[in-house]
């Protein structure tokens, strides 16, 4: 077994419209924004992760930057396979006689169809999987947390990603309900940028909207701490003159409002059809926050007011997914059940 284990890699993936992260050896190895750079004329990728984020809308015509995964789905299947193959390179940096032979574990949204599916599964054996397994989001964010999904209890996960908000009620190691809505991160980011653009005619980059986002985006437009304001610099669309402004939370809490009351309704209708012993579950133990989303400030407590609910947010949501499907791999004789 101990030859097998050299020539046997074993890692976990999600596989994230924003971020891609690995887990390898019960370690965080790779956490890169899930974009390439590829040189148009000769098609070869310039460079993976943060490098091409950096590139991202500062390139001339001979560089594309290419995210390949939207709405939670592979949308462009070359630069997945790239970004996947890159990415495990990352991981082994010394390159060996003979390529280890790979086994993976990759997350996936809970709404996703059989064409989609097979895409992750045909980009992971085209990066060189040997034995690919696919997990739901909102299992492994609830194995992540430490929740045991194994037992007859009903428990709400709530992961806000990238491309995807995943609502699932969880009981005996199976989704009993679940909602599954393409409005999150991505989508605030937008919302971000259009309101920049309509308030204030000024017009900026998607790295700048999510800049906004992260530092003063706010679900609710009264804080108990609040940030403080931002300078940001953009294109003023009177003048087309480089300028700059002001932006408070206040401001991109009605920038998000709309996009964050599309989440409250899905949480909503998931609740509905919820059979009611869970519900009675769900009451007690209240509802789990994870994924880049739930450190939108104020989120737990609008979520709150709105289902009468308490909600935490995990302690690492960015990597509660990750660390989920990690545990998955390493147990994966005992949640071989979970995989599909």
């Amino acid at each position: 077994m101990g030859l097998f284990d050299f020539f046997t890699q074993e890692i976990a993936i999600d596989l994230g419209t924003a971020n891609t992260l690995i887990i390898f050896k019960d370690k965080i190895v790779v956490d890169e924004p899930s974009i390439v750079a590829i040189d148009r004329t000769t098609t070869k990728v310039i460079a993976i992760g943060k490098q091409a984020q950096q590139m991202h809308g500062k390139t001339h015509e001979n560089i594309k930057t290419i995210r390949p995964l939207k709405d939670g789905v592979i949308a462009d299947f070359h630069a997945a396979e790239s970004m996947i193959r890159g990415m495990i390179d990352m991981i082994n940096p010394k390159k060996r006689w003979i390529a280890p032979s790979l086994r993976m574990v990759i997350c996936i949204p809970s709404g996703i169809t059989e064409v989609e599916k097979r895409a992750v599964r045909d980009s992971a054996e085209h990066a060189g999987a040997k034995e690919v397994y696919l997990i739901h989001e909102p299992m492994a964010a609830a194995i992540g947390i430490g929740i045991d999904v194994e037992e007859p209890k009903g428990n709400m996960i709530i992961d806000i990603g990238g491309g995807t908000s995943e609502i699932a009620v969880i009981a005996l190691a199976g989704i009993v309900c679940d909602q599954s809505i393409r409005v999150a991160g991505d989508q605030f980011t937008a919302d971000v940028l259009e309101y920049i653009r309509r308030q204030h005619n000024m017009l900026i980059g998607e790295r700048t909207a999510e800049m906004i986002k992260i530092q003063v985006g706010s679900a609710l437009p009264e804080l108990d701490e609040p940030p403080a304001d931002i300078t940001v610099s953009g294109r003023d669309l009177m003048t087309g003159i480089p300028k700059q402004i002001t932006v408070s939370y206040t401001e991109i809490a009605h920038a998000l409002d709309k996009s964050i009351s599309k989440v409250e309704g899905a949480i909503l209708k998931a609740l509905e059809i919820t059979p009611p012993e869970l519900a009675s579950d769900i009451h007690e133990t209240g509802i789990y926050l994870t994924g880049g989303g739930a450190l939108i400030r104020g989120l737990d407590k609008r979520i709150s007011q709105k289902t009468k609910l308490k909600v935490h947010i995990a302690e690492d949501p960015l990597r509660a997914v990750v660390r989920g499907t990690g545990i998955a791999l390493k147990n994966i004789d005992r949640f071989n059940f979970l995989m599909t």
